[in-house]
């Protein structure tokens, strides 16, 4: 139908026209929307799925207590459980990060049960059944790992099948990671710019970005934005995050976020791949769907705002109108 065209040129393949069963409402329904950059223990997670967010990536927290959740409930999370740091790192000390969600690593062996040691670090998180191992690479804020330790921490992360996440922050941060062979940025890269050949070198990794742009101000934001559209010109892979927890943010779909990911050029359909791509690999959301009420966006510029509307529904309760 022309109506299910339409959505399709602004919104992507996957988008449909619907209406919900029981009460007849008419709208769009997506894939369910991923937050790739969360800290659970910061926020009210039972606001997530009113908000339109099924799923989220932790990427800060306490092991033992991400390994309890059900693995059934809403919004259903991978993580990384604890930031693994060097002695001394960030974000050691601070107030939101307790012990219990920080894990000091100062020695590259790989042998498992050697005290700070890289694999019992990595070990430790596998064993918690963790989706990814998170380092800590911030230069501005205290010590960081020497790259035989980062190398050893992504070696034995790799060898259990499990991708690596870096915070990166301060000068030759993001040239660090790139040497170390890192899977992902926690952030888009917001305190030195990414050159030509680094993009390069994170494209052919296949590394993905986390955008995370609305979390900053002046020159940090717009170098994070002009970093990340260099990168997705490029074509490397952007994925939606928002650092849930770090100051005051909304609890679900955050317009912020979107509008600043529209104004680094991912629009549209390419906008919507950020927020549903299930990366790291995991189960699917099952039984659950994106409905937003109303009619679709009728021009690219609509789409972050439309979003806002968002909400999870079961996916049983949603029908297709077909032609």
């Amino acid at each position: 139908m022309d109506g299910d065209r339409s959505v399709h040129g602004i919104l992507g393949p996957r988008a449909l026209l619907c209406r919900r069963a029981l009460t007849g409402e008419h709208g769009v329904c997506l894939p369910p929307l991923t937050d790739h950059h969360v800290h659970l223990h910061l926020i009210d997670e039972h606001r997530l799925a009113a908000g339109g967010i099924a799923a989220v990536l932790d990427l800060g927290g306490d092991p033992a207590s991400l390994a309890r959740r059900d693995r059934d409930g809403m919004p259903h999370a991978a993580y990384a459980g604890a930031f693994l740091t060097a002695p001394g790192g960030y974000p050691s000390g601070r107030s939101w990060a307790p012990p219990s969600i920080v894990r000091e690593v100062g020695d590259p062996s790989l042998h498992p049960g050697v005290p700070s040691g890289a694999a019992t670090a990595v070990d430790e998180q596998a064993g918690f059944s963790a989706s990814v191992v998170k380092v800590a690479l911030n230069a501005a804020a205290g010590p960081v790992f020497d790259a035989a330790t980062l190398e050893a921490i992504v070696a034995c992360a790799h060898e259990r099948g499990l991708p690596v996440i870096a915070h990166v922050e301060g000068e030759g941060m993001l040239a660090l990671a790139l040497e170390a062979r890192v899977d992902a940025l926690a952030h888009a890269p917001f305190s030195e710019w990414a050159d030509g050949s680094a993009i390069a070198r994170a494209i052919a990794l296949r590394q993905r970005w986390i955008s995370t742009l609305s979390i900053h101000d002046g020159a940090d934001r717009e170098r994070a934005r002009l970093n990340l559209e260099a990168f997705a010109h490029a074509g490397g892979r952007v994925l939606y995050g928002t650092d849930l927890g770090n100051g005051d943010r909304p609890v679900g779909v955050d317009v912020d976020e979107l509008t600043a990911l529209d104004t680094a050029g991912i629009r549209g359909p390419d906008l919507i791949a950020t927020l549903t791509e299930p990366w790291p690999p995991s189960p699917a959301t099952a039984g659950v769907a994106t409905f937003v009420p109303g009619h679709p966006p009728a021009t690219l510029d609509e789409v972050p705002a439309w979003l806002a509307g968002a909400t999870v529904l079961p996916a049983e309760e949603l029908v297709h109108e077909a032609e």
